[in-house]
């Protein structure tokens, strides 16, 4: 498990597999200028519910893994996570589609 820190306050947990694909997108978006709202549920564990943010340009953003390699990505997830982004309502996860897998050297 990994975490998704959000100006030094707010801290949740991902797998490292997820936030690889969400570091993406983030990027993508922040490199592009675009700011947008990230939003997940809370885990049961920390009192459920759930979060949102605006991530914006300025943010202070850290992607934290557990693990030591980053995983290969899913070019699909990766299409339909920034597909979420772009919407109103803002980034959210959804399930994973069926791979097409890419080298993560492929997005650095």
């Amino acid at each position: 498990m990994g975490k998704f820190i959000y100006e030094s306050s707010v801290r949740t947990d991902f797998e490292d597999r997820l936030l690889a694909h969400l570091q993406v997108v983030v990027g993508n978006k922040l490199r592009r200028g675009e700011p947008f709202y990230f939003a997940w549920k809370d885990d049961i564990s920390t009192g459920g519910g759930r979060t949102s943010v605006w991530v914006h340009p300025r943010a202070n953003i850290v992607f934290k893994y557990n693990g030591g390699r980053p995983p290969a990505l899913n070019r699909a997830w990766l299409e339909a996570l920034m597909s979420t982004a772009n919407s109103p309502s803002g980034l959210y996860v959804v399930p994973e589609p069926a791979d097409e897998v890419v080298p993560p050297e492929s997005f650095a």
